[in-house]
């Protein structure tokens, strides 16, 4: 039987292409796309796939922060991370949630077909660009990277991307299902964490921490 895949990306063309690769390698169906980070949790929730191939840098809900959700939805679903970073923040934390693969975007053809086989078989396909002292930092007690967006909740990255992405309070609330004080209180927080005063300075930490792109 192919493997059942989940393909989130939020560029047409990038899912276009990978989805060309599997059905060239057979070792795949996409049974189903998402196009954001929300709709790759109902999809992988619904279908309960073998796989998800997820993009790191979607809008509504970024891939690293997907990731405990959908293994607490699908606890038998493989994720395999989908980027264009290779720095050791993304990856370290990407492992740490749990990830059974990372693979670089300029990757090789090949290696989708290796980091697949990998994961099918129980391992974990980590890039050949990623760097040793990458895995030896995940694999260390001692040695923890430290990166700013470790301080917020998940729920405060959730707002905080958000607000990155532009979404004024009442389109945060109706996304989260909460009410405009909820999302008042969060956005205070976060302030208040990060030791920053106004929305201006929260885009840009959103944007410096490479929560959400300077083209959102």
């Amino acid at each position: 039987m192919p493997l059942r895949i989940v393909l989130a990306d939020d560029h047409r063309l990038v899912r276009a292409g990978v989805r060309a690769l599997l059905e060239k390698i057979r070792l795949g169906e996409v049974i189903a796309e998402a196009g954001d980070g929300r709709e790759a949790l109902e999809l992988v929730a619904a279908h309960q796939p073998d796989i998800v191939l997820l993009d790191i840098g979607m809008p509504n809900l970024n891939g690293l922060d997907a990731i405990d959700r959908i293994k607490k939805g699908s606890p038998e679903t493989k994720v395999i991370i989908l980027s264009m970073h290779a720095n050791e923040e993304y990856v370290v934390r990407a492992l740490r949630s749990g990830v059974s693969g990372y693979l670089i975007k300029d990757s090789a053809v090949d290696e989708l077909e290796r980091a697949i086989h990998s994961v099918a078989a129980g391992q974990t396909y980590l890039s050949k660009r990623i760097s040793k002292p990458t895995i030896q930092a995940y694999l260390s007690n001692t040695n923890r990277i430290y990166a700013p967006l470790d301080e917020l909740t998940p729920r405060q990255r959730e707002v905080l991307q958000l607000i990155g992405e532009g979404k004024n309070t009442k389109e945060i609330a109706d996304l989260l299902g909460v009410s405009i004080k909820t999302v008042e209180a969060h956005r205070l927080r976060l302030m208040r964490r990060l030791g920053i005063h106004d929305l201006p300075g929260l885009v840009r930490f959103a944007i410096r921490t490479g929560l959400v792109s300077a083209e959102t």
